[in-house]
């Protein structure tokens, strides 16, 4: 049916393709068990998920069950693999792994695929090694002791006798698979690939325009659906006159979608699908639609008197979610130092708008989607498909950004209900005004930081509130607090030693779909911890780095206890990646040196800092700015990340610099107001995002570690925003507290 195949994935005929019909090969899968390719070219072996494949044409073919968005996982994964193997990186191929359980978890976010996969794709790559040498030794009837597997072949040490894999390939298929807690893997010192900066292997295509993304795909007989969805959320068609519709030509149906009960959750939003033969077709279509929208609970929603309720909240009393020594209630006026901090709402605004492809038969249904959780998608579709998992098979294209939005597979479900419908190959292609006024918002937010200081002017108490409509009320109702995993993230895990240090959250109805986006919570967070220390460092007369410093403490491992709450740590234990102090310290100095490096600032220039420790992964950022005729100019920035042990030093980097520039887009424009219960804003026009004028030079250094390898995509952004307005501070005086700052300056 496909014209075109978006990626390589693994079947029995693809099998056939890569080795010829009469090869054979090794092959590796997540359960432990072996096979060879030509096993299950004849059926014999069902299992079709692989990690490892050796070919008999020499060629090692990995898998990457991640979704690649510009950040390089693609390659990340096959690096550690490559290593362990020993393969030359000139002879692997890539393969884009389906929805699959027995992958274990797919999901490409939280900054947690190469955290979570390191070690072990370092033990799938060892046991297919391990399963080479010890076919070369059976070979040369040697003990397999006396053979090492390098650069893409397999050495006898004694005689220098070598033999490559590709020729071992099909004995080593024979062998049983070794535990995977037995293999020897290698020393540090002896890494090829981990470590190394490699060129993303979808560069290439990507930079000639050869690259496919969901857009890209193209099915004989596909149908073309744009959707008007509800516009505010929980509403439903009253009225529907469609016949103007129905008369562009192009245009084969008009189909209205049921709006969902109870929590939003993946669910399509409803609305009206305009269907036709091609895109421009579709889109005329809906303009001629004409809808009245009945009455939602959340007609009366507007984001500015929302914003003043929150304010008002997190100036009272709250519910207790930490408490480090005893509470403090004595706050005298002149030795008190208070604010509040505020953020509206936000979307992601990935370059590439959601899109999914479906096609729906009497067997099961086939997806290609731009999606960031392939097994999520596989779950929601034959949930409401009312299919078996195992009759879904969802192809992951290339992703043109995704930011948490694409975690989301509303938009696959479209694709598949209509497809499902019509009984023909469907294409559903958000526009984006779709995107930005019918998505999954980051929450707005209000917080409250309070101080009481000691002689020296340094903190002896705190307190601070947050409020946020939480991201469980769109998996549940009447969800009224923020989630505890939410508040993990950048307020109550901060390290300070105050001796008494209290944390409490606020109650905050959501009024719309609430969904992760890119460092989630900490985006809040951040900002209001970072801009309080950098008030008390003003008000001590100290520097921010200094000030950070002194309320940290000395170097130590943290961890919370008997401190009322249980610290999640981003999933991981403590033990593995602990709250280290040294760390927080060493990436201050490393950007307060870089600082110091520059000229002394001019008037109206200046310097901000901010550090901020999110998952797993510590990283500083200093940014100077010059303000002028009350216009903004973003200079430089600086940012020093310590993610622990780095598999593409030159990931880590871009992935760090691409922090920089959302994190200061947020903080300079981003908002998105709801009137009516309605998004206000509906394009770049009016929702920017930084253009080339606007970035600075970036300067970015990644700290060696041989720590456990921590999250990259997300951890640069926090400390953004409080860099940034400490700088215009810095710069002018000027305190902004609420963002973002284009209400304050021309930016």
């Amino acid at each position: 049916m496909s014209s075109f195949t978006a990626v390589k994935n693994f079947s029995r005929r693809d099998v056939l393709k890569l080795f010829g019909a009469t090869g054979g090969g090794l092959v590796l899968g997540s359960s432990g068990l072996s096979w060879s390719p030509m096993a299950l070219a004849q059926n014999q072996e069902s299992r079709l998920n692989l990690f490892v494949a050796v070919g008999e044409d020499n060629k090692v073919y990995l898998t990457c069950h991640r979704s690649e968005m510009g950040q390089g996982i693609r390659t990340g994964i096959p690096q550690i693999l490559a290593d362990e193997l020993e393969a030359d990186w000139q002879h692997v191929v890539v393969v884009q792994g389906l929805a699959d359980k027995r992958y274990g978890n797919q999901n490409t976010d939280g900054s947690r695929s190469i955290r979570r996969q390191y070690d072990r794709m370092r033990q799938m790559g060892a046991m297919a090694r391990t399963m080479l040498e010890q076919a070369a030794a059976n070979a040369w009837r040697v003990p397999v002791g006396e053979v090492k597997a390098k650069n893409h072949q397999v050495v006898h040490v004694k005689s220098g006798r070598s033999i490559s894999f590709g020729e071992l390939a099909l004995a080593a298929s024979k062998l049983p698979m070794p535990e995977a807690d037995s293999v020897r893997l290698k020393e540090s010192k002896d890494f090829r690939h981990i470590g190394q900066s490699h060129k993303i292997v979808d560069m290439d295509k990507m930079l000639s325009g050869k690259a496919h993304y969901g857009y890209d795909i193209r099915l004989d007989g596909m149908l073309y659906a744009s959707i008007t969805r509800p516009p505010v959320l929980g509403s439903d068609v009253e009225k529907l006159n469609d016949s103007m519709a129905r008369k562009v030509a192009g245009v084969v149906d008009v189909i209205q979608l049921p709006v969902p009960k109870g929590a939003p959750k993946f669910q399509a939003l409803g609305g009206v699908a305009v269907i036709a033969t091609n895109t421009w077709s579709a889109l005329q279509g809906r303009k001629a639609l004409e809808i009245t929208w009945a009455a939602s609970a959340n007609d009366s929603h507007n984001s500015t008197s929302y914003m003043k309720t929150l304010v008002q909240r997190v100036k009272q009393p709250g519910n207790l979610v930490r408490q480090q020594g005893s509470e403090n209630t004595d706050w005298p006026e002149n030795s008190t130092l208070n604010a509040v901090y505020t953020l509206p709402y936000l979307v992601h605004a990935p370059m590439e708008a959601p899109v999914a492809t479906a096609s729906v038969t009497a067997d099961g249904c086939e997806i290609w989607a731009s999606t960031q959780t392939p097994q999520s998608t596989q779950q929601n579709v034959a949930a409401n498909l009312g299919l078996k998992e195992e009759q879904v098979k969802v192809n992951v294209t290339l992703l043109g950004g995704g930011f948490g939005r694409k975690s989301k597979p509303d938009f696959s479900v479209e694709a598949a209900l209509l497809s499902q419908r019509l009984k023909r190959p469907v294409k559903v292609s958000w526009s984006r005004e779709d995107d930005i006024q019918n998505g999954y918002v980051h929450a707005v937010s209000a917080q409250f930081y309070q101080a009481k200081l000691d002689g020296d002017q340094k903190p002896e108490a705190m307190l601070q509130r947050t409020a946020f409509p939480s991201i469980s009320s769109t998996f549940a109702e009447d969800v009224e607090y923020p989630s505890a995993g939410e508040l993990d993230l950048g307020f109550v895990d901060i390290p300070f030693t105050v001796p008494n240090y209290r944390c409490e959250a606020v109650k905050a109805l959501a009024h719309t779909r609430i969904g992760w986006m890119r460092s989630v919570s900490n985006i809040q967070h951040a900002f209001g911890i970072g801009s309080f220390v950098d008030e008390l460092a003003h008000n001590a007369k100290m520097s921010c780095p200094k000030m950070w410093k002194e309320m940290l403490g000395q170097p130590r491992l943290v961890d919370f206890s008997g401190q009322q709450f249980n610290y999640r740590n981003y999933g991981e234990d403590l033990s593995r990646h602990p709250i280290d102090i040294d760390r927080y310290h060493q990436v201050i100095d490393i950007v307060e040196k870089s600082m110091s490096e520059y000229a002394p600032t001019k008037p109206g220039q200046g310097w901000g800092f901010a550090v901020h420790r999110s998952f797993t992964s510590y990283v500083a950022v200093a940014i100077l700015v010059k303000v002028e005729n009350a216009t903004l100019k973003v200079l430089q920035a600086i940012s020093a990340i310590d993610a622990g042990l780095v598999v593409n030093p030159d990931r880590v980097v871009s992935q760090t610099e691409g922090a920089v520039i959302f994190g200061l887009s947020l903080a300079m424009m981003g908002e998105i107001a709801f009137k009516d219960g309605k998004v206000k804003q509906s394009n770049f026009h009016d929702y920017p995002v930084l253009r080339m004028g606007q970035c600075p030079d970036i300067e970015v250094t990644v700290v060696s570690s041989d720590a456990a390898p921590a999250g990259v995509g997300e951890p640069g952004v926090p400390p953004v925003a409080p860099a940034l307005t400490n700088a215009i501070f810095a710069a002018t005086g000027t305190r902004i507290r609420d963002l973002p700052v284009n209400k304050t300056l021309k930016v």
